[in-house]
């Protein structure tokens, strides 16, 4: 069964987001405005080495007044690949670039709400190749899988992005 789009119409728009009204109607016939997001895709790297564990920044996020762990990620750019955003989001806010990268999966985060992807990788390894940008986490951790499972269970893996890389991490462990 497939929604049926009448029309749509702007309500606010930014070089981030869009938001729209969209004329739709169910394939029950009813007929009504629906709210839907528009902004760019993401993408995040969770990166992995055998002797450290996994890379997580810990930072504070203004909108919902909570700290957690993060993996780098952040707006894929204009003309920019989501391995590629990846790569520089990693090197931008924790100093490292990553190895060699594979795809984990990608996802829609909100799909009856949003046309955001959000793309995660894996890297095995990488080098540390200048400072973290300070704005972005308070520190740089490389955390052992135990640990990481307590994380996840303490509920410190706050966005949808780096819960998809660690949980996905932890599977690849079993």
């Amino acid at each position: 069964m497939e929604w049926t789009v009448h029309g749509q119409r702007e309500v606010y728009q930014s070089p981030w987001i869009t938001l729209s009204l969209v004329d739709v109607e169910t394939p029950g016939g009813r007929r009504y405005e629906h709210h839907a997001i528009s902004s760019l895709d993401a993408a995040g790297v969770i990166v992995s080495d055998p002797d450290r564990g996994v890379m997580l920044m810990w930072r504070h996020r203004f909108l919902s007044n909570q700290w957690g762990f993060e993996v780098p990620g952040g707006m894929i750019e204009e003309g920019e690949s989501p391995e590629e955003a990846a790569r520089r989001e990693c090197i931008e806010e924790s100093g490292w670039s990553p190895g060699p990268m594979r795809l984990l999966q990608y996802f829609n985060p909100n799909a009856g709400q949003s046309t955001q992807r959000f793309w995660v990788f894996a890297a095995e390894g990488g080098e540390q190749v200048g400072p973290a940008f300070s704005d972005e986490a308070e520190r740089v951790d490389w955390v052992t899988p135990s640990r990481l499972r307590q994380i996840v269970s303490e509920n410190l893996v706050l966005d949808g992005l780096s819960a998809i890389a660690v949980l996905q991490y932890l599977a690849s462990l079993t």
